[in-house]
């Protein structure tokens, strides 16, 4: 008997509300960065460990990233996503309740890190579910938008509510109920699978995760899109940590930083949605990956050496769209050249190799020069990106079956 497959309109619904628990996600790990001076003060600490309150995500993710990519492989997504969404609703209200209690704030924030793998774990998982392969780049591409947005959101609205005389432990109260909205619309509307395939695909029967592990590491172009992925993630989280130090010697303002931020940002957030979809149209991956990094490094190098300020609020965009848009189309390269990885297997070691890329920040910060310019690790980065485009001339293509 032959195989029905169909595209359920509920599909849209299923994304929906992933996109919603990652974007609050976003907006819980971001709240606390924007207003670090502040916080420090209401919670009587230094501003390292505010800073701490944002770097244990990156912590946390290391360890936990495989064992939750064999949850989500062995039980499901949906049962694996709704872990992360219970964990990151009932502690983001805890943190809110936390008062000006630091240490309940930190135990709180480690709840919440603890939960951010099960989601960003499943970013492949879900399309592979609902959606036909013709598609699913543009639908990382979307789930990479509401986590851009989301931390978009978290750098605006925490300042403007602290600055209209919202107290900090209220605004991580606000935070916390949208965490449980998010979590509480998870649970009643995600379903694991469509009632028929969207699609006909071998893919549909994967290897056991540990088989799966064994294979995706054999495969060359996964492990360098892996060096490609930690190259990129690390350049995006550098520039945006330290966006205002990188333009102050060239006598810009705190106000341009900012801009040039959310420049970046908005870039990223029209990459993430542009690239993908036209790359699924061709069902290409390869050009598109090199197109994203070939031309990321001139808006890198505009904002190493920009001295106009629309030269570097355009580079600011350019650098976000094209280095951003590489990275759903990598993740769904990733799936098809791993087959039969499972696709939580392959996004975990990818998103395991992003968190880990917080190593650049640092390094960064030690190749600053002694008049505080950020110069010579721009130009590391060029660099970098310039080694990815070797690498991805060595990545092909997987030919569709016939």
């Amino acid at each position: 008997m032959a195989q029905e497959y169909k595209l359920y309109k509920y599909r849209w619904v299923v994304l929906a509300v992933f996109m919603f628990i990652n974007l609050t996600m976003q907006m819980l790990w971001i709240s606390y960065a924007p207003i670090t001076g502040p916080a420090a003060t209401y919670y009587g600490v230094t501003d390292l460990k505010i800073g701490l309150l944002s770097m244990v995500f990156m912590i946390a993710f290391i360890p936990l990233s495989l064992p939750v990519s064999w949850i989500i492989d062995k039980y499901g997504y949906r049962k694996a996503v709704s872990i992360g969404a219970i964990l990151m609703g009932v502690f983001g209200l805890v943190r809110g309740f936390a008062g000006t209690n630091y240490a309940t704030a930190l135990i709180s924030t480690i709840g919440i890190a603890v939960a951010q793998p099960f989601l960003l774990n499943a970013w492949t998982t879900v399309p592979a579910k609902w959606f036909k392969k013709e598609e699913r780049a543009t639908i990382v591409g979307f789930i990479t938008l509401a986590n851009l947005v989301g931390t978009g959101l978290g750098m605006v609205i925490t300042p403007m509510l602290y600055e209209g005389g919202t107290p900090i432990a209220s605004i991580q109260v606000i935070y916390g109920g949208i965490a449980a909205l998010s979590s509480l619309l998870f649970l009643i509307l995600a379903r694991e699978n469509p009632p028929t395939p969207p699609c006909a695909e071998e893919g549909e029967v994967r290897a056991l995760m540990l088989d799966g592990l064994k294979h995706a590491l054999k495969v060359k172009p996964f492990l360098m899109f892996l060096a490609i992925s930690f190259v990129g993630l690390g350049i995006f989280n550098g520039v945006t940590t330290w966006v205002e130090g990188i333009i102050r010697p060239r006598s810009f303002t705190p106000t341009d930083a900012g801009t040039m931020g959310a420049l970046m940002l908005v870039g990223g957030i029209l990459g993430a949605v542009v690239l993908p979809a036209i790359s699924d149209k061709q069902q290409k991956r390869q050009r598109f990956l090199y197109l994203g990094i070939a031309l990321a490094i001139p808006g890198l190098l505009g904002i190493t050496y920009a001295t106009n300020l629309w030269i570097l609020y355009g580079s600011a965009f350019v650098l976000g769209f094209f280095l951003v848009s590489a990275n759903p189309i990598g993740m769904q390269y990733a799936t098809e050249v791993t087959y039969p990885t499972p696709e939580g297997t392959s996004n975990g070691l990818i998103q395991l190799c992003g968190q880990a890329a917080v190593v650049f920040v640092y390094v960064m910060e030690a190749m600053r020069t002694e008049d505080g310019s950020f110069t010579p690790s721009l130009l590391l980065a060029a660099a970098l990106l310039g080694v990815c485009l070797l690498l991805i001339t060595q990545m092909k293509d997987v030919e569709k079956s016939k």
